[in-house]
C-alpha cells in the first residue's frame, strides 16, 4: 500500500460504520444474537445494502468489524460477571467500601482510555474532554467520600466517648478522669 493511501485512510470511517443506520442496527443485532454464519451475515447485509442503494460490504470489513465487536461483547460480559461476583460479595460490606471499589474501577477504565487516546494519531478532542470530566468527578466523589467516612468516624467517636464518660461516672469516676478519658477516646489528648 503506498503511503498516500494509507494516510488517506487512516483515519477515515470504516466502511462499516458508514452503513445507514437502519443497515448498522440490523448488521449489530445479528452478530449479538451469534445465530448465522459470518458468510450468512454478510449475504443479509448485502442484501440490505442493495435494497438501500448502498455499496456492499467486503468480507474483510466484516469480519474486521465482527472481531472488534466480539471484544467488546467479551469485556461487556467480563464486566458484569465481575459486577455480580462482587454485589454478591459486598451485599454486606459498608457502602464506602463498595464505593471506593466503584471509584478504583471507573479510575481504572478512565486510565485505560487515555492510554487509547494516546494511541491515536489525531486527538480525539471530545474524548478527551469527557476522560477529563470523568476524573474530575471521581476525584470528587473519592474527596466526599473520605469526608463523610472522617464526619462518621468522629460521630462514631464522640458516642462512644459519651457512653464510655457515663459508664464511667456510674462507676464514680471524677469529672476530669472522666473528660481525660474523653479526650484518649476521641484523639484529641
Amino acid at each position: 500500500m503506498n503511503a498516500t493511501r494509507a494516510k488517506h485512510t487512516r483515519n477515515r470511517k470504516s466502511r462499516i460504520k458508514r452503513l445507514p443506520k437502519p443497515i448498522k442496527t440490523e448488521l449489530d443485532r445479528l452478530i449479538r444474537e451469534d445465530r448465522m454464519s459470518q458468510a450468512d451475515i454478510l449475504k443479509e447485509v448485502n442484501t440490505l445494502c442493495e435494497k438501500h442503494g448502498e455499496d456492499k460490504v467486503s468480507q474483510s470489513s466484516l469480519s474486521r468489524y465482527q472481531k472488534q465487536a466480539d471484544r467488546i461483547m467479551a469485556k461487556t460480559r467480563e464486566l458484569k460477571e465481575i459486577s455480580a461476583v462482587w454485589v454478591d460479595r459486598l451485599g454486606d460490606e459498608p457502602v464506602s467500601n463498595i464505593g471506593r471499589m466503584l471509584q478504583q474501577i471507573v479510575h481504572t477504565l478512565a486510565i485505560e482510555v487515555g492510554m487509547k487516546l494516546e494511541e491515536q494519531e489525531v486527538p480525539d478532542l471530545k474524548a478527551i474532554n469527557q476522560l477529563a470530566l470523568v476524573t474530575q468527578r471521581v476525584e470528587r466523589a473519592a474527596r466526599d467520600s473520605l469526608k463523610r467516612e472522617q464526619e462518621m468516624r468522629t460521630a462514631f467517636a464522640e458516642e462512644a466517648a459519651d457512653k464510655a464518660g457515663e459508664a464511667l461516672a456510674n462507676q464514680g469516676m471524677t469529672a476530669s478522669t472522666i473528660e481525660t478519658i474523653k479526650k484518649e477516646i476521641l484523639g484529641i489528648a
